[in-house]
Formats: structure tokens, C-alpha cells, sequence
């Protein structure tokens, strides 16, 4: 990373304190890694987007400078609401990957162009470049972002680490994107670079050799040693041991100072043409379209279904031909319109394949080719099948599962639990147990684990009849809509008497309730204090519908304030409260890292037990963050009282960094409330996915593509603060890839474990293959458990 300044910048994850920063110009705003890369995707992304508009005969004209505007111009007129959350979350996959490579390759000379590692750099970039263009074409939209944006980082570092500014370049070194050449005229080993800096501000320590020469040098980095070869020229800073060895002093533009501030100046100026000429590479190989569905620019909605086809499921395959049929004819030029449709088909023993396409034609074709038969004992492979859908769908999809039969697969339970964590995917379940079949013995009891499932991921687990399955399939219509948002969401199990408020804004429409649960009763009362009873089917505030264990009430408008639901029953019951709205928040939990470029990275897994829990989250509406004021985020126990209030600092670009100090116990959510400046109204959002905290804290790190047919291996940390013993390791990938790894581990309370895991991927693998590994970490007991959950590609050579 790169810069100095008292002004915190940043983009949602890349968040870079104030002591260094990268490209920053004092007392400004500044210009960290994530901000210029940021500042080339949207030019690229506007660029793009008016020549698709242009093509299509329509006008490209954003009504101001936000993203969100942004998204809604380049997606043309059609109606429906039009949320950036999805935008944002893919803006931000390249972001977080730009900005964490200070932390996961901190003393990696080819990251960071450091110690003259200009070949190897060189490497870095050609073969990221090629693994982008790869995971686009088989449509793994996601892995393509993490690696564009830890490319972006080590081509921005060229201009800042080395010398090609001092050497009078006036525009970006185009053979570092290019594969066909060479990096040309690298200064030997032996070749001395620097003259002596004793006081550390010189404006130019190189040698008139190297300049008149036109010989390409970086600086040396020695975070953990000063020693470097003899006349070599230092990196420079607090945290570069061998700057004060002779030749003393650092030639890296990162900070912007009185002697070198026209050399930082160029060299942000080159890093950002530089990052637009590789955006704009990228663009040629895959053309306009991929390149904006790289970029996140796509309707939000996307249909997704996981489908027993055993012979007892001919009413359930029918009825998700019918819905998935009407969907796509129903809201065909309409913002609600799926983006892409996932169908994941399973029986025992066998599940899927996975089809996944843009093409409405497609998946109806698919659909329709499916038939029920087979199924011989009762549990089907619906874990693996569902595996397949999380790991394909982009994150926070809704995935829908039919089924009669409880999973024979059960061994995944925890797999499917840190993937829905990870995607924050939502999961329900429709089931459908048949009355005199031995499919239906002890049903509900069989299906505790999709309840467990369902409620973890914010889902909805419906137990129905065959005969009722097309009322409970509306609430997939429901779902099947762009600018969805969840403004409470909780379950009591045992059940209570108790009250639950919620605050309509004026933004929100189509406002839908869903209870689920058996013998509830409750009252529903409006900010004026009109009431109906869950007696009332059609009543003044909302028509409720009842199929199986589900009650679904559509409120009739949207009368904006806070609301009751007063639960009236002591059985067990959930509540979820969804509408349609611009207004939302993204989020990610994270931990601070220390280095020559600090800040804060990700966490992968469950946040640590022990210590405050941090949070950088990013408000979205239509007109974009500016337009909001956050007022108070708290953790919520999904099914207790406790509520835990966070203090927050306003950031950049919509972003806040939250710090909770009081965390709760048990299972919680994100709750989150603030005012539209707009219209001056109050409103009230919340996430669905369940988190909690851990005493065990996996750490893996993935820098470089599988090759067909070869072993890949990868190693991950296991660290715990809890209970000391054995701890039973599970490593597990979606594509069945053969794999090798230690299955337990011994730690220590506050001590670490290594191991590896081994891929071989097979040699008939497509190149740009997306492989999701899944790694757990289970204490002695079973008590507590986390997990890493990585991307990986295989690319041939």
C-alpha cells in the first residue's frame, strides 16, 4: 500500500488508517489503492455502459454522480425498483482483494514490485490477467473480481515502488499486460542503483548510471532484516529495516512529501492510466456485456432451484415448472426480470449437474427434461445438490428447495452452514412428506435440520401437502423481485407472548409478513393503532393466507411509521418482514492488521470470541449513500432480548466502521436504522444470515491457479483460544476434485496449528473452472467450531 494522511479513506473492506496510506496527497482527500482502482472501474463502467446504451438506440444519462445512479442508467428504463446492493457487493469483491494484499502478501517482493522482482511481478499480473479472462468465460463472475483486484494492486505498486517515473516515463509501461514481452533493461544484481540519503529526503538517490542508462530498479524491503544487496537502493519508511544501512534513504513514492511530492504525483497519475489500460484489456477479450456483468451491472433477481426428482415429486416438478414459467413470462422487460437462472437437480445416489444460464429459453428447456423417478430408501442427496447452488449463485441469492425426504448427505450440514454464511445466500425449503408413504415416518423430526438450515440463512422451512404446494410456491413469486429488503426477521423457540415493532419508511412497497409455525395467534396494528387478528383473513390491514405451517400477509399500501406484530402464543414461531426498497446496507465483519501499510481485511469465517467485533458496512439507495443518515446499528439476538449497540464512525464513499463492545452470546443479526434525508423518514433494515462468535480462527491463503491434472497444494493455520486437545479438521470442494488433508490437528489454548490441503484437479478440467473449498475446524466436543472458505481457479498454462 501507499501515502500518508490525517483523512481515513476508503472503499468497504480496503480500509487503510490514517498513519500510511497509499497515494495519498497530504491534507487532501487522498488516493489509496482501492480509490484509484476505484476511480478506473467507474470511468471504465460509464465508458462501457454508453456504448452498450448507444447500440441499443437509448440514452445514457445518469441524473448525478452516484454508483447507484450509475447502475440505474446503465440498465436502462425498464420498471421495478432498482437496488445497488448487488453493484456494491461486486464493486466491493475487487476492492476488499485490492486492498488486503498488504496484509496476505506483506513480505512478497513480486506483489509490491519490491527487491528489483520485476520478472516475477511481471508473472503475477500476466497470469492474473489470464485467470480473469478464464473465469468470465465459464461465467465465474466472482473468483474473476478477487483476482482483478489483486492485480490492480501489484500493477499500481510498479509506478510507486520503482523507478520508471524517475526515469522521465511519461505514460504507464504497457509490457507489464502484455505476455508476449518482456520486462526489458532490469538493473543487475551486481549493479549498484543508489547513493547514500543520511537524512532520508532526498529527491533522487539514483545513480546517474541507472538514469542515464534508463536500467529499471525498486527498492529493497526488509521487514524482518536490513540486509540487501550491496548499492541497492532501499524501499524507505518506519518499517524498512535496511534503509538505514548504507545506501540509507527509500526511493517508494507512497508518501507524498515536500521532496518528492511531484514524483507522487506522477506516479498516481500512471498507476490510474495503467489500471485503465488493463480494465480496458480485459474488456476487449470478453466484450461489452460479460465485462458489465463482471462489474456487478445486472438485474438483481436471480431464480434458483434445487429439485428432487425422485418418484414421489411429480406434483413438486410440476408446480416448479409452473412458477419458474410464470416468472420468467411475468416479469420478461421488467427490473424483476432474473439475471440468471440455477436449476440443480438430485436423487440418491446421484445430484446434479448444476445448469446455470442468462437465458429464460434455457432454463425452461432444462426444466421441462426433468421427470420423476427412482428413490428406493427415504434420504435423498439434497445437501450436495444445495452445496452446488450456493457455491454457482451469486451472493445473497434466494435458493429454493423441493423436497419430500430428509438428507441422506448430513455430513455436509456444516459445509452448507459456513457457505451460507459466506454468500449470505438465503435458503428455504418447501416440503411436501406424503401422509401414507414410510417417506412421511417421523417427517418433521427429519426434517429438524432443513428447519435448522432455513432459519440460519434467513430462509423459510414450509411443510405443506402435495395438493397445497402451489399456495406456498408464492413465496418464491414474492422473492423473485429486484430491491428486496428484510426489515425484521426474528424466532422464539420456546415461544412467548411479546411484541415485535417494525418502521415502515415511505421508501418501502409491496410490504409482505411471513409467519411460520403451528396453533399461532397475534394481532397486527398499525402506526394509527388499527388492529386485525390473525382470525381475520381479509381484513383492513392485510389479506392473510394460510398453506401448511406458513401465514403470509400482504398489507394492503404501505402505511409508513412503526408497526406491532403481538404475538399471542407460547409455541414456537419465526417472523420476517420484506418489502421492496432502494434503501439497504452491505456489510463485512473484520479485523484490523498490522504492517508497513495497515488496515483492515475481511474475516472469512465467524469473528473471534474475546474482543470487540468490528464492522464496515455501506449504505445503498437510490441516490446513492449521500442521500442517508446512519443513526444506530446494533446485534440482535435472533431468539432472545439482547441487543448490543455499536458506535460508529462515518467513513467515505457511504461507509462506516462500527465497533461493538458488548457482544452478544448466542446467534444474531445486523440491525441497522437511519433516516432518507430525502423525505426526512425514518427507516429500518436487517440482514438475514445468522453469525456468531468462535474461539477457533482459520487462516488460509490462495495466491495462484490450480493446473489440470497436477497437485495443488495449500496451507491454512488453525488457531484457538479455547479448549486445548485434538481438533477434527473436515476440508470439502464443490467439484469433487480429489483432495488430501490432515484430519485432526493439536493445539493448545492460545497456540496454532499448519497443515495443507491437496487438489488434483483432474487433466480434462475446463480452463477457468471455479473451485469453492470449504475448510473446517471442530474443538474437542464438538462445542465450537469455524471455518475459511476460499475460491480457487484452474487455468491451463
Amino acid at each position: 500500500m501507499i501515502m500518508k494522511s490525517s483523512v481515513p479513506v476508503v472503499a468497504l473492506i480496503a480500509l487503510v488508517v490514517s498513519r500510511v496510506q497509499a497515494f495519498i496527497s497530504v491534507g487532501g482527500s487522498g488516493n489509496t489503492h482501492v480509490t484509484i482502482t476505484r476511480s478506473a472501474v467507474l470511468a471504465k463502467i460509464r465508458e462501457v455502459c454508453e456504448a452498450v446504451a448507444e447500440s441499443e438506440g437509448r440514452d445514457f444519462t445518469p441524473t448525478g454522480p452516484s454508483e447507484e445512479e450509475l447502475l440505474h442508467a446503465c440498465l436502462g428504463r425498464a420498471t421495478g425498483e432498482v437496488s445497488g446492493a448487488k453493484f456494491r457487493t461486486a464493486l466491493n469483491q475487487i476492492y476488499k482483494q485490492n486492498g488486503i494484499v498488504d496484509q496476505d502478501f506483506m513480505s512478497s517482493a513480486p506483489h509490491h514490485f519490491n527487491n528489483e522482482a520485476f520478472n516475477e511481478g511481471h508473472n503475477l499480473i500476466i497470469q492474473g490477467t489470464a485467470a480473469i479472462k478464464a473465469n468470465v468465460h465459464t461465467d465465474n463472475f466472482q473468483s474473476a473480481r478477487e483476482t482483478l483486484g489483486r492485480v490492480c494492486h501489484t500493477l499500481q505498486d510498479f509506478y510507486s515502488h520503482s523507478n520508471w517515473v524517475e526515469l522521465g516515463n511519461e505514460s504507464p509501461y504497457a509490457n507489464l499486460i502484455r505476455p508476449d514481452l518482456n520486462i526489458e533493461k532490469i538493473a543487475d544484481i551486481a549493479m549498484e542503483t543508489c547513493s547514500d540519503c543520511a537524512s532520508g529526503t532526498c529527491p533522487n538517490q539514483l545513480l546517474p548510471a541507472i538514469l542515464n542508462g534508463k536500467y529499471l530498479t525498486s527498492g529493497y524491503m526488509g521487514l524482518f532484516s536490513p540486509e540487501k544487496p550491496q548499492g541497492k537502493c532501499s524501499h524507505g519508511g518506519e518499517t524498512d529495516l535496511s534503509s538505514s544501512h548504507n545506501p540509507r534513504g527509500g526511493i517508494s513514492k507512497d508518501e507524498s512529501h515536500s521532496y518528492n511530492a511531484n514524483l507522487h504525483k506522477h506516479a498516481v497519475n500512471l498507476a490510474s492510466e495503467a489500471t485503465m489500460e488493463l480494465l480496458e484489456d480485459i474488456r476487449g477479450a470478453i466484450g461489452n456485456n460479460n465485462y458489465l456483468r463482471l462489474m456487478g451491472i445486472a438485474r438483481s433477481a436471480v431464480l434458483a432451484f434445487v429439485i428432487d426428482t425422485t418418484g414421489s415429486m411429480a406434483d413438486d416438478i410440476a408446480e416448479a415448472k409452473r412458477v419458474a414459467f410464470n416468472i420468467i413470462d411475468s416479469k420478461k422487460g421488467t427490473q424483476d426480470e432474473p439475471s440468471e437462472y440455477i436449476l440443480v437437480p438430485f436423487n440418491d445416489p446421484e445430484f446434479g449437474p448444476l445448469i446455470r444460464t442468462t437465458d429464460p429459453d434455457v432454463l425452461k428447456s432444462e426444466i421441462s427434461k426433468i421427470s420423476p423417478n427412482g428413490g428406493g430408501d427415504i434420504p435423498e442427496m439434497s445437501l450436495s445438490a444445495l452445496q452446488l447452488a450456493l457455491t454457482a449463485a451469486p451472493s445473497s441469492s434466494y435458493i429454493y428447495v423441493f423436497t419430500d425426504a430428509p438428507p441422506k448427505d448430513t455430513h455436509l450440514e456444516t459445509t452448507i452452514t459456513a457457505l451460507t454464511r459466506s454468500t449470505k445466500s438465503t435458503v428455504s425449503f418447501l416440503l411436501t412428506p406424503q401422509s401414507r408413504s414410510r417417506r412421511a415416518l417421523s417427517a418433521s423430526s427429519q426434517f429438524q435440520m432443513y428447519y435448522d438450515m432455513a432459519l440460519a440463512s434467513g430462509g423459510q422451512a414450509i411443510e405443506v401437502s402435495k395438493s397445497s404446494i402451489s399456495q406456498a410456491t408464492d413465496i418464491i413469486v414474492d422473492t423473485s423481485t429486484s430491491a428486496l429488503v428484510t426489515i425484521l426477521q426474528c424466532s422464539r423457540d420456546p415461544g412467548r407472548i411479546e411484541n415485535f415493532p417494525f418502521l415502515l419508511d415511505r421508501s418501502v412497497s409491496n410490504t409482505t409478513i411471513y409467519i411460520t409455525g403451528t396453533g399461532l395467534t397475534f394481532n397486527l396494528r398499525s402506526p394509527t393503532g388499527v388492529t386485525q387478528s390473525n382470525t381475520v383473513v381479509n381484513g383492513i390491514l392485510g389479506t392473510i393466507q394460510r398453506v401448511g405451517n406458513l401465514q403470509r400477509i400482504q398489507l394492503n399500501g404501505t402505511e409508513t411509521g412503526l408497526w406491532h406484530i403481538d404475538m399471542t402464543t407460547t409455541r414456537p414461531y419465526t417472523i420476517k418482514v420484506m418489502g421492496q426498497s432502494a434503501i439497504t446496507f452491505i456489510y463485512d465483519f473484520v479485523e484490523e492488521f498490522k504492517g508497513p501499510h495497515p488496515g483492515f481485511a475481511a474475516i472469512d469465517g465467524r469473528p473471534s470470541t474475546g474482543s470487540p467485533a468490528k464492522l464496515l458496512l455501506t449504505l445503498t439507495g437510490e441516490k446513492g449513500p449521500e442521500a442517508l443518515e446512519l443513526q444506530e446499528v446494533t446485534l440482535m439476538e435472533v431468539s432472545g432480548v439482547k441487543v448490543s449497540k455499536g458506535t460508529t464512525e462515518k467513513m467515505a464513499n457511504g461507509d462506516y466502521l462500527v465497533t461493538v463492545n458488548d457482544m452478544p452470546e448466542g446467534e444474531f443479526v445486523v440491525m441497522l436504522k437511519g433516516k432518507d434525508k430525502t423525505f426526512t423518514s425514518l427507516f429500518q433494515r436487517q440482514t438475514t444470515t445468522l453469525m456468531s462468535q468462535s474461539k477457533v480462527i482459520i487462516k488460509a491463503i490462495a495466491d495462484s491457479s490450480m493446473l489440470p491434472g497436477q497437485e495443488f497444494k495449500l496451507s491454512f493455520t488453525v488457531t484457538t483460544n479455547g479448549t486445548s486437545g485434538t481438533y477434527t479438521i473436515r476440508a470439502r470442494n464443490d467439484k469433487n476434485i480429489p483432495m488430501k488433508h490432515p484430519s485432526t490437528l493439536s493445539l493448545v489454548s492460545g497456540g496454532s496449528a499448519q497443515g495443507t490441503v491437496s487438489l488434483t484437479p483432474p487433466s480434462n478440467t475446463v480452463s477457468g473452472t471455479d473451485v469453492t473449498l470449504t475448510i473446517e475446524a471442530e474443538s474437542p466436543g464438538g462445542s465450537d467450531s469455524n471455518y475459511a472458505v476460499l475460491r480457487l481457479s484452474v487455468l491451463s498454462k
